[in-house]
């Protein structure tokens, strides 16, 4: 099944577009997907510490992501 992610900031820029999609393993935790959208898009860990929220919450990595939840990739927020 394919579970669709959203992203903001530069981590649209990195993934192409506003979403995507992967491959997923109903019950695969954050942890894992973290570590599946690093290998997809490489330049993803390079923009240092970013958060995955899961239906309008950030979570832990330990955290399962179900097929029917609500992803988002948030990544750091500079501002002045």
């Amino acid at each position: 099944m394919k579970i669709s992610i959203l992203a903001f900031g530069v981590a649209r820029e990195i993934i192409g577009g506003a979403a995507t999609s992967l491959e997923w393993q109903e019950g695969g935790t954050v942890g894992e997907l973290k570590s599946t959208l690093e290998k997809k898009y490489p330049a993803l860990g390079s923009i240092g510490h970013y958060l995955i929220a899961v239906n309008q919450q950030c979570v832990a990595d330990q955290l399962p992501v179900q097929l029917q939840d609500e992803v988002a990739i948030i990544p750091p927020v500079s501002g002045g």
